[in-house]
């Protein structure tokens, strides 16, 4: 097994899954910039800022979640020609600690606040407030779809990690 490919593999994966952010983020600009042109009602008006908002949060995420995962193919390719079993080791701690993130922040946190977003919208009929939660909860779930799909990949390349710990430590 070649656990270099593998890491670089899931890095290059990362650097095609990432650019989701910035163009649901995009959209989420347009979508502002098309309200603000057009948008008469009182609702209408008010989701500029939070679209604009969300859609700035999720270019940011987007461009860092990229560059990171960039800068990393490199760094690993010397990281495992300098000492394989000290790569493995890293990459092991790294990607659990992600996984860890994922389950306490992406698929806890996130779905709580979809949830308190609801129950604002139950009891706040404020154009301002339901723009503002409905445009939290849109972003929120396209990031819950992203990182869905990233935990996936990052924990099948965690089982593949500790196989070749276990290859490495014979």
């Amino acid at each position: 097994m070649d656990i270099l490919k593998a890491a670089i593999d899931w890095a290059k994966a990362e650097l095609i899954s990432t650019p989701f952010f910035v163009l649901f983020g995009v959209v989420f600009i347009a979508t502002s910039a098309g309200l603000w042109q057009v948008g008469k009602t009182d609702l209408a008006k008010a989701y500029i800022i939070p679209t604009l908002v969300a859609g700035g949060l999720l270019t940011i995420i987007g461009l860092g979640l990229f560059f990171t995962n960039k800068s990393r193919i490199p760094q690993f390719e010397e990281a495992y020609q300098s000492d394989a079993v000290v790569f493995v080791a890293t990459e092991l701690e790294r990607t659990d600690a992600t996984l860890k993130e994922y389950k306490n922040i992406v698929f806890t946190t996130i779905p709580l606040i979809i949830v308190a977003c609801v129950l604002v919208l139950f009891f706040v009929n404020t154009p301002i407030w339901r723009a503002s939660m409905i445009t939290t909860i849109g972003m929120l779930v396209v990031i819950l779809f992203i990182d869905g799909l990233a935990h996936a990949r990052i924990d099948e390349y965690n089982k593949l990690l500790l196989k070749a710990n276990q290859e490495l430590n014979k």
